[in-house]
């Protein structure tokens, strides 16, 4: 530094643009607005650091997962306080807030386990909050029976569902969740919530863990749940209709299925199936 103050460095000219000439000339007006215009032509506008996908509204929002994944277990708590409250003061209306509670579980875990454990196809449908409008009749009527019977029929509801029915029923929600969930996690990328009509790349045949049991455990733990939730509540119409609409589901989608797996693997998938079976009655 200068003993004035002054940089012993001379100070850089920054009346140019960064591609200012090598030799400095006369300074005009044109010349000024020629170099800008040439720096400007090289700036390339900086593209969003996130995909669309990823913004809110998008099929990956973020703010999306964050808000169905908060209201889940909002409602997963609220209906299992509600539950050990009323179960405590012996009231039966204490069903249908486990109900509420038990379905939160369920949908978490869907995104979940599909977001740790085959990530490129976790979506906000992934959560399964929107999964037809047979699935939203089937919980509401499974609702409002279990409301009536406990809130009405208190009596008559103890009699067709006794101790030992609502044990059985917590026990088929609890094995059928397992299987359900680690035969997504077992199944790993080759698992898809839509029967695929194409072989991806990549696509393998699972045989190894519960794989090598059952052929289709992601099924049958669907399955049984869904009738142990019926058990639970106590609901008897629901569970009729449960089980007769799920068996009828299960049975067109594992035939169309098992028709697209022997076309992507031929033999092996015969021989698969032959040595496996579904575990679902009659199927």
């Amino acid at each position: 530094m200068a003993q004035n103050g002054a940089p012993s460095i001379p100070r850089a000219d920054i009346s140019f643009p960064v591609n200012r000439p090598a030799t400095k000339g006369e300074w005009t007006p044109e010349l000024d607005a020629k170099l800008r215009a040439e720096e400007a032509s090289n700036i390339q506008l900086k593209k969003d650091v996130l995909p669309r996908y990823l913004w809110p509204g998008g099929d990956r929002s973020f703010a999306g997962i964050a808000i169905r994944a908060f209201l889940l277990g909002v409602c997963g708590a609220v209906g299992f306080v509600f539950t050990a409250f009323l179960a405590y003061h012996h009231s039966r209306l204490w069903r249908p807030f486990c109900f509420l509670g038990v379905l939160c579980i369920f949908h978490f875990l869907e995104f979940w386990t599909t977001a740790a454990y085959n990530t490129p196809t976790a979506y906000i449908s992934s959560f399964l909050l929107t999964n037809g409008s047979a699935y939203r009749q089937a919980h509401t009527v499974a609702f409002i029976e279990t409301i009536i019977t406990s809130y009405l029929f208190p009596g008559w509801q103890a009699r067709v569902h006794p101790p030992w029915v609502l044990a059985l029923g917590v026990a088929l929600i609890l094995v059928g969740q397992a299987v359900r969930s680690l035969a997504m996690v077992q199944a790993g990328t080759n698992f898809n919530h839509q029967v695929q009509q194409k072989k991806n790349e990549g696509h393998e045949l699972v045989t190894t863990g519960l794989y090598s049991v059952l052929r289709h455990p992601s099924y049958f733990g669907f399955f049984w749940w869904g009738l142990g939730t019926q058990l639970a509540l106590g609901n008897t119409i629901s569970f009729i209709g449960y089980a007769g609409v799920l068996w009828l589901f299960f049975y067109k989608r594992i035939t169309h299925e098992e028709k697209h797996l022997i076309e992507f693997f031929g033999d092996d998938y015969k021989a698969y199936k032959a040595r496996t079976r579904v575990w679902i009655p009659f199927i």
